[in-house]
């Protein structure tokens, strides 16, 4: 079905982080224009919010991906496997009518644990 793990285990003193939405959206404002460039670009803002926060692909914990339509599947698993390579953490997808315009076609949301002492600036 995909590349996931099925548990991951947060230690007691974890440091939590949790990302609203990312959509295919760089940082100058620019929509990607297909599924997979949306996919790819939504995981990277990801990465960011966590190198923002002293963190990486590494302390993922969950993400949950939002998709308008159940063909734009393999375009994710492309994005995610380019992006996040082997990384492993637990998911769900959910396919849905729509998001907050008709051209957004992914959003994915995620949530991350740290170690306790590694907050950045």
């Amino acid at each position: 079905l995909g590349q996931y793990a099925h548990v991951v285990e947060v230690p007691d003193n974890a440091r939590w982080l949790v990302i609203s939405g990312q959509v295919g959206i760089d940082r100058k404002g620019k929509l990607a224009t297909s599924a997979r460039k949306q996919s790819e670009q939504a995981l990277r803002n990801i990465l960011a919010c966590l190198r923002d926060h002293g963190m990486s692909k590494r302390d993922l914990v969950k993400t949950t991906v939002y998709l308008t339509d159940s063909r734009f599947i393999d375009d994710f698993r492309a994005a995610r496997k380019k992006v996040m390579g082997s990384a492993l953490y637990t998911n769900t997808m959910v396919i849905i009518d729509g998001l907050a315009t008709p051209d957004i076609v992914v959003e994915i949301e995620a949530w991350a644990a740290g170690r306790q002492g590694t907050r950045s600036k």
